[in-house]
């Protein structure tokens, strides 16, 4: 019934298209048969002069001469030599049979034809002189052509950029063309036509339960409307990068099988003034024509940000504002827009329009975080489905070694995974392939080609050992699982150690994280009596740190329990500080001193545990990767941190 139906919904189209071919057969026909006779050259033999004075002239078989255009002569013969041997093939095969002409020659110009022949006719009488006649002879249909020609193929290049132009309109947008600039660009999948359904969504069980209303609504709105409840009109979802909110969008499009409109929140904004609300409002009025429907407004931070925000130093863009307002207009005017949904998505929702947010436009705000253990394994499994992987995979392990990672950094992983097999020309990815595709994601690919001198290979180690040592010995550090003086990325050595997934940090786990990420620094100064340029990236997350401590989370004495931190973003662009330059000062001030109590707490950590350090920087020089069971041989068991989750398991070479 369905292809049914759609042969029946679309006869009028397809009959156009074959009018439209017929026509143009019918054309291309009386274009070759106008052209034909013209161009077709008539099958006459060239003959030099000589061979024209010796085998023709001298017979006395020439007709009359015509010469045509200064340029070339055309020989007629005489019908009475048309059974002679001689020329009796060049009657039967010339255009025009015994009429002629039957040969033809070029000339240099028709003064000297006619000299050379007045010289080979000089002892002729003049009544029997060949006649000769000169004729100016045109081709009208070359003519015509090439009038005709540079402008069709302008035409044709005209038309075919306006098409490519206007190419992005064709599944109901109105593409880039001059006369669409207007028209909405926005991607409609028709309802049906979505193979996203909540099945590929793993990770998002809380906000899934949100938007599935909005599913239950456009699948059976009576059961909603009955009770006077009125679906939300708009559902916004905030999260970091990668954490799936156009995924889950799509996922919303394929439950409900209704249209869904696509669009990116740039592609609303031109140079030209007034275009952009001319897209929302064609936007709006080709859904309203598919109603029910969704709207998906990917990253609206693009032309959602608060009014008047930063003017004073980005200037005021009057398009995009316009082009806001009339979003608001559309979203909660005085037309109604029954059953159709806006969604939309972005990382930035501190720095959108409160007027946008606002209940009666965005009703419901859905917030998505980086997927916890659980949900990383769901993860892991849905991205694993297309893999062919062995019996030694354990997604709750990987689940366990990818803290902190979205699911867009997890379908990283499987992928790199499958290529790191691939290279090796496995028939099946491994859990070492795993293991390696997370290190490539975290620090980089190995770069052991890389030339590094015995002396900053000795320093490099001993960098690396310093801040094992450290961590090893401070409770409160995330378990530290591997160390490596390999070449990653931009490093020349890296420790890698498994977050805890805790949602609150004590000021004693923050000193101590302090101390371990200015071990490395310190064990150089120990060792070398000088420090290198290689703890660069350590300075700076320890002042990061250290700043966060002071003006932010309220640990530092002198301040007091005050915090400068802004959650709006409002001051992101902002000249002033929230604070007078005495409290700068101030701040600055416990921040060196914060970060010299961790340093000169490192030093002694290491100090006392001079043999291990040494001992950890020879292994490392010898086998350049340390994992967990190596460290334990050296530094002896660690001590665990209270209510601390165990690792589940170790990197395997």
């Amino acid at each position: 019934m369905k292809k049914a139906n759609d042969k029946i919904r679309n006869p009028l189209p397809q009959k156009t298209n074959k009018i439209k071919w017929r026509a143009i057969w019918v054309y291309l026909l009386v274009l070759a048969v106008l052209l034909v006779p013209q161009l077709g050259g008539r099958s006459l033999t060239e003959i030099t002069w000589q061979q024209f004075q010796k085998d023709i002239l001298s017979r006395n078989a020439v007709d009359r001469l015509e010469v045509v255009n200064g340029e070339t002569v055309d020989v007629y013969l005489k019908p009475s030599f048309a059974n002679d041997k001689q020329f009796k093939d060049v009657f039967k095969s010339t255009w025009g049979g015994n009429k002629g002409p039957h040969y033809f020659f070029s000339i240099g110009s028709s003064d000297s034809f006619d000299r050379e022949l007045s010289d080979a006719q000089k002892n002729v009488p003049l009544n029997e002189k060949i006649p000769v006649s000169y004729l100016k002879r045109s081709n009208w249909v070359v003519s015509v052509l090439s009038w005709i020609i540079p402008f069709a193929l302008l035409f044709l290049a005209w038309n075919y950029f306006m098409r490519r132009a206007a190419g992005g309109g064709m599944l109901g947008g109105g593409g880039s063309s001059i006369f669409n600039f207007g028209k909405s660009t926005a991607t409609l999948i028709e309802k049906n036509k979505s193979d996203v359904t909540f099945d590929e969504v793993a990770g998002l069980e809380e906000a899934q339960i949100e938007v599935r209303e909005i599913v239950d609504f456009l699948k059976n709105p009576d059961t909603f409307t009955k009770l006077g409840a009125k679906i939300p009109k708009g559902v916004i979802l905030v999260g970091p990068p990668g954490t799936g909110k156009t995924l889950l969008a799509k996922a919303v499009a394929g439950e409900a099988r209704v249209p869904f409109f696509s669009i990116s929140g740039s592609e609303f904004v031109e140079m030209f003034v007034g275009v952009g609300a001319s897209r929302v409002r064609d936007l709006f009025r080709q859904a309203k024509e598919k109603a029910p429907c969704i709207i998906f407004i990917d990253e609206i931070d693009a032309i959602g940000r608060s009014r008047g925000k930063g003017a004073f130093l980005s200037g005021g863009n009057d398009e995009r504002e316009s082009t806001l307002n009339q979003l608001l207009t559309e979203m909660d005017g005085f037309g109604t827009n029954s059953g159709v949904i806006v969604l939309a998505a972005s990382n930035r929702a501190d720095m959108l329009d409160p007027a946008l947010l606002r209940p009666g436009r965005f009703d419901r705000h859905i917030y998505l975080e980086l997927p916890n253990m659980n949900e990383r394994e769901a993860i892991f499994k849905v991205h694993m489905r297309p893999l062919v992987t062995d019996h030694s995979i354990d997604t709750r392990f990987l689940a366990a070694q990818t803290p902190g990672f979205s699911g867009a950094d997890i379908a990283n992983i499987c992928n790199e995974a499958a290529l790191f097999a691939a290279r090796k020309k496995e028939n099946k990815i491994s859990r070492q392939d795993f293991m390696d595709a997370i290190d490539r994601v975290i620090a980089g690919l190995e770069k052991k080609s890389k030339i590094i001198l015995p002396e900053e290979k000795k320093r490099i180690a001993f960098h690396e050992a310093g801040h094992a040592v450290v961590s090893w010995m401070l409770k409160n550090v995330d378990p530290l699982v591997k160390v490596s003086i390999i070449p990653r990325g931009k490093s020349l050595g890296a420790a890698w150690y498994l977050p805890e997934e805790k949602q609150l940090r004590t000021e004693s786990a923050f000193r101590e994280h302090l101390c371990a990420t200015l071990g490395g620094r310190a064990a150089e100064e120990i060792i070398f009596g000088e420090v290198s340029s290689g703890a660069l990236d350590d300075l700076e997350k320890a002042t990061n740190e250290a700043y966060m401590m002071v003006a932010y989370f309220g640990f530092d004495k002198k301040l007091g329990n005050t915090s400068y931190y802004d959650s709006t973003g409002q001051r992101d662009v902002s000249i002033q500080k929230p604070y007078s330059e005495e409290t700068g000062r101030l701040i600055d001030e416990e921040v060196r001193k914060l970060i010299n109590s961790a340093y000169s707490r490192a030093k002694e950590i290491l100090v006392q545990n001079g043999s291990s350090l040494e001992h950890l920087a020879q292994a490392l020089q010898t086998k350049e990767v340390l994992y967990k069971e190596d460290l334990e041989k050296i530094l002896g068991k660690r001590q665990q941190p209270e209510h601390a989750v165990p690792a589940l398991g170790k990197y395997q070479d």
